[in-house]
């Protein structure tokens, strides 16, 4: 009898929700091989994601997982947060992964951290000591679990962008806090209208040219454009375009 493979074969909509619960998880189970005697050792991470979408985490020098990670990089991230009722009707994403330590004083630090504190605004009390460092989990390939018999294998491609993003690096920030500062009531309708979200205090914590990233306290949101840009040139009028769907929502 031959054996049948769970795996379904990944189309847009499976990609779409992979990359959906990368972008949006606070915090994840981090699992490495503990140095001492090599076995699993399972841990709870906070997270962002660069803009290509790799999950960047802070960790201490103290930590266990951060001897795990320098004496052997391998490692992997589950994220997916459960809602009501059976835990694991809920999807969840494992990406396998290989550790790198960012180096200070470069342009890859300087994003990631910005990001990072972004996502994690109370992590500027910690982050600047000389014990703490970023590292980006390159990821290999992952495991995605949509609900029941929905499972897929994912290459590394399905969750990361590979374009350039000069472009979009260098204009994200400055977009964040004008937004932030003088569209407020827009950021807080793309969140009600156009994700279904609460009213709130809603901020932009990220963009990158699949969409936007939206925070109100422990609540995450992810608004897709309805096509990925290609410049950040396009971000301005899409940005426009957005906010006048979202007051007519």
């Amino acid at each position: 009898m031959a054996k049948t493979d769970p795996f379904l074969e990944p189309d847009a909509e499976a990609i779409r929700l992979a990359r959906t619960l990368l972008r949006t998880a606070r915090f994840g189970a981090l699992a490495t091989l503990d140095p001492a005697d090599g076995a699993p050792l399972a841990t709870r991470v906070a997270v962002a994601t660069d803009m290509d979408g790799t999950p960047v985490i802070l960790v201490s020098a103290l930590s266990l997982h951060r001897q795990a990670l320098e004496a052997d990089p391998r490692c992997a991230l589950l994220v997916g947060e459960p809602g009501r009722g059976d835990p694991l009707a809920h999807p969840r994403l494992t990406v396998k992964a290989r550790a790198e330590k960012i180096e200070r004083g470069t342009e890859t630090h300087a994003h990631a951290e910005r990001r990072y504190l972004n996502r994690h605004p109370k992590a500027k009390l910690y982050a600047g000591f000389a014990d703490f460092a970023f590292f980006r989990l390159e990821a290999q390939g992952g495991l995605l679990n949509g609900g029941f018999a929905r499972a897929y294998r994912l290459k590394s491609s399905d969750l990361i962008i590979e374009e350039p993003l000069d472009s979009f690096l260098e204009t994200e920030q400055h977009a964040i806090d004008h937004m932030n500062a003088d569209h407020a009531d827009a950021v807080e309708n793309y969140a009600v209208h156009l994700v279904r979200a609460a009213p709130g205090k809603w901020r932009l914590t990220g963009i990158d040219p699949e969409g936007i990233d939206l925070a109100n306290g422990d609540e995450v949101r992810r608004v897709l454009f309805d096509s990925p840009l290609k410049e950040a040139s396009e971000l301005r009028p899409t940005l426009i375009a957005m906010a006048k769907k979202a007051r007519g929502g």
